[in-house]
């Protein structure tokens, strides 16, 4: 009995090939860029969920400020970890993660390599997460503190083929020399956790000095460095684990009462900011989103294929009713024939989905190769094939079993009623989604381009920059006055941090009139006298630095660092950062110095006659930029002849930055495009069959002078008013989803009327010309030749 069914829906199939190719092609390409996208989603979904003990692990966040300068980082103080494993029973385990950037670069051989993802961990680290150990001990990864574990990738990256434990890999800043003592697997791509080179964290307590403010790295409450993991038992009170770290902090730090911290799930790193608010999911809920529309939009595409061609199948289904088939029976052969559509167009997405892979992972940034062999495969396969067929198959089955045989066979079967108000309201829906995707296009792309494009308060064009050495810091005046002499170069500054993305923060600050427990994080930032005019900002107050010695004690504030400490009158009044007390000379005009998501943040600049900057700048003419940059090469080669030099523009820095977001928005625009274009599809195939259906009509009225433009506008204004109708109800919900996704940045675009009305324009268009391909060719038919087919 199936394989009759089968043999059947075989058969109909070829004998319909036009039809069948619509139907399969449709269902192909939602299906495989359907499941393309639902594949991202699941890797997305999937970070660090491979853990063992994942439940039971959460990052510790700290939330430093207070009322509206509030704000979470990912980073706290190191004495937390020590603390937790000392005194609190209920924290199983706890380990630190800092930042590297002191040991680089490597000397092998006659090799000089850079490393940027490098970082120091406690020893426990590798049995407190499950990523894979290769060679060594993972009990004991660090024989002594000159001891490293390298990824296998980076194993091979230094030291080739050759055997690595026990090789030597000579850190030219330190100069000194580590041993490779362990080997793991590279990170996962679905690891929050990445890096290359992992170093012992004794190397971060050992430069604790006894003279300094902070004596030692686990008594250092003041600053904030360390990633932080506990692993707690499960009957623990999250809140009152929350609630002691608390107390101790302020305990131990007397300059900080306002510090609060919360845990954070493992599971949940990926997707939610440190503040708990949604991050990376609310591209992954908008991309599952999409995903669903589209296969929606094929089921759509399908159910309203298979239910207008009733009418053709009335009379087949009658007779089989009258030669005995139970109505079972008939949604048995139904099914079938949706089952056979829907495997053949499995098997052309999965073709689809490897010929796209290349593609697909330029634009997602991944690198998991689709590999039918994986289970997780096979499971959005299934599903996605599950969900298909259960929506589009039940409902033609239903009714095309469901025609009564007396009244076909006599004639008079009705053809329209509640079945073509149900495929008009499924295109209604269909072009509602498709208007409602044009519409995120449109505001995807608009937004990334007012962040590409928006004033950010100075000027970065022409500018490169680099982190200097310190043997280049030492001779920096020399640098300066030879780079300034050239033709090619405009001006040169230096500072002690990257100006695009500042992350030195401290609350250690006091002013006049500062209430009492109040505290607000201020990014600092050490700068040459020239830094501002070379910059080009603006003073909303007061005067810049000049280099004279008393500039060593004043400070300039932003004007939300300002606003926040409520200093009014600035110019002039007392200011200490950490343990120095100065003076305010000046207010410079908020600009950004990181992503357009936050708001300005407050800063204070300083300056310091020890040249102890870092970072040098250097503003070209624009046209002679390459001049610029090799003149400074071989100044570069002169002082750190050991080093490489390695130097990035600030207008790529900056695009970089935005990386995520562009990436969203390819990734938006590309599967947006596919999900309108399957629209158009279904659009024309019952734009085809409804030409079809009324031949004998169109014949009829050309004879009778009908002209063309006349049946073309006739048989497209039915389609035309439904997609009318699907426009005005995807605005607005098109409006809330974009209002949502916009509150994720603090500085974005305005929802404005003309971006509705320009995707209500640009879907009418699309479906008229999807229609009139078909309506031309109608009209243009020889009526002789309709009306005699008829």
């Amino acid at each position: 009995m199936i394989r009759n069914y089968f043999k059947t829906a075989w058969r109909g199939l070829l004998n319909n090939k036009g039809y069948s190719a619509i139907n399969i092609g449709g269902l192909a390409v939602a299906l495989g860029i359907g499941i393309l996208l639902l594949w991202w989603v699941k890797d997305e979904m999937s970070f660090d969920r491979f853990h063992t003990k994942g439940d039971r692990i959460y990052r510790v966040n700290g939330g430093f400020g207070s009322g509206d300068a509030q704000q979470f980082a990912n980073r706290i103080v190191a004495p937390v970890a020590a603390h937790a494993r000392q005194q609190m029973p209920s924290v199983e385990d706890a380990v630190r993660i800092v930042d590297n950037y002191d040991t680089s670069p490597f000397k092998v051989q006659d090799k000089t390599l850079v490393e940027e993802k490098a970082v120091y961990v406690d020893p426990g680290f590798f049995t407190f997460f499950d990523f894979e150990w290769v060679k060594g001990n993972r009990q004991r990864p660090f024989p002594d503190i000159q001891s490293v574990v390298l990824t296998e990738s980076a194993a091979l990256k230094y030291f080739g083929r050759a055997e690595p434990v026990g090789k030597v890999l000579y850190s030219i800043p330190k100069k000194q020399n580590f041993v490779v003592s362990g080997i793991i697997r590279d990170f996962p791509d679905n690891s929050s956790i990445k890096c290359n080179m992992l170093f012992p964290i004794e190397i971060v307590a050992k430069g604790y000095q006894a003279n300094d403010y902070w004596k030692s790295m686990d008594s250092d409450w003041g600053n904030w460095y360390a990633q932080t993991f506990f692993r707690i038992d499960p009957r623990a009170n999250l809140d009152k684990i929350v609630k002691t770290l608390n107390d101790v902090h302020h305990a131990s730090n007397k300059y900080d009462q306002v510090t609060v911290y919360r845990l954070q799930p493992l599971d949940d790193i990926h997707l939610y900011r440190p503040d708990g608010t949604p991050g990376a999911l609310q591209e992954v809920k908008m991309m599952g989103i999409v995903a669903l529309i589209l296969l929606a939009i094929g089921c759509i595409n399908y159910v309203n294929l298979a239910t207008a061609r009733a009418t053709q199948r009335a009379k087949e289904v009658s007779v089989r009713k009258v030669v005995g088939a139970g109505r079972e029976h008939l949604i048995g052969q139904f099914l079938a024939e949706s089952l056979l559509i829907f495997i053949v167009a499995l098997v052309l997405a999965i073709a689809l989905i490897k010929g796209m892979e290349s593609t697909y992972h330029e634009l997602t940034g991944k690198t998991q190769p689709f590999s039918l062999a994986d289970p997780q495969t096979w499971l959005v396969l299934v599903g996605a094939l599950v969900f298909t067929l259960a929506v589009a198959g039940i409902y033609p089955a239903l009714v095309l079993s469901s025609f009564e045989p007396l009244k076909v066979l006599r004639g008079k079967m009705a053809t329209g009623g509640k079945g073509v108000t149900f495929r008009q309201t499924l295109v209604v829906t269909q072009f509602a989604f498709s208007t409602a995707l044009i519409v995120g296009t449109i505001i995807i792309g608009n937004q990334l381009r007012f962040m590409r494009e928006r004033n950010l308060g100075y000027d970065r064009e022409n500018v490169f920059a680099f982190w200097m050495t310190g043997e280049m810091m030492k001779h920096y005046d020399a640098v300066k006055a030879e780079l300034s002499r050239q033709p090619s170069v405009r001006s040169v500054t230096a500072s002690n941090g990257n100006l695009l993305s500042l992350g030195n923060s401290t609350g250690d600050t006091d002013w006049d009139g500062k209430p009492k427990n109040s505290m607000f994080i201020v990014t600092r930032m050490q700068v040459e006298k020239d830094f501002m005019a070379t910059f080009g900002l603006k003073m909303a107050q007061g005067e810049t630095f000049t280099g004279s010695p008393a500039d060593s004690m004043h400070y300039i504030l932003n004007e939300t660092a300002v606003k926040n400490a409520g200093i009014k009158n600035p110019i002039g009044k007392s200011f200490t950062l950490g343990q120095t007390k100065g003076t305010i000379i000046g207010v410079v005009k908020d600009f950004h110095f990181a992503s357009l998501r936050q708001k300005v943040d407050p800063a204070v600049f300083y300056y310091r006659p020890n040249h102890d900057y870092g970072r040098l700048y250097i503003k070209t003419t624009g046209r002679d930029a390459a001049k610029a940059v090799a003149a400074t090469e071989k100044l570069w080669k002169r002082y750190s002849p050991d080093y490489p030099f390695e130097y990035q523009f600030m207008d790529d820095q900056y695009n970089e930055m935005y990386k995520s977001e562009q990436r969203t928005g390819q990734l938006f625009n590309f599967f947006a495009g596919i999900a309108i274009l399957v629209s158009c599809l279904g659009l024309f195939g019952l734009a085809t069959f409804t030409a079809q259906q009324r031949t004998k009509e169109i014949g009829i009225r050309k004879v009778l002078g009908a002209s063309i433009t006349g049946i073309v506008a006739l048989l497209s204004k039915d389609f035309l008013k439904l997609v009318l109708v699907g426009i005005l109800i995807a605005s607005p919900i098109a409006w809330w989803a974009m209002s949502q996704w916009l509150k994720a940045f603090a500085y974005k675009i305005d929802l404005e009327w003309w971006v509705f009305a320009l995707a209500g324009l640009l879907a009418v268009l699309i479906a008229f010309a999807t229609v009139s391909f078909q309506s031309i060719k109608a009209a243009l038919m020889n009526p002789v030749k309709s009306l005699r087919s008829e």
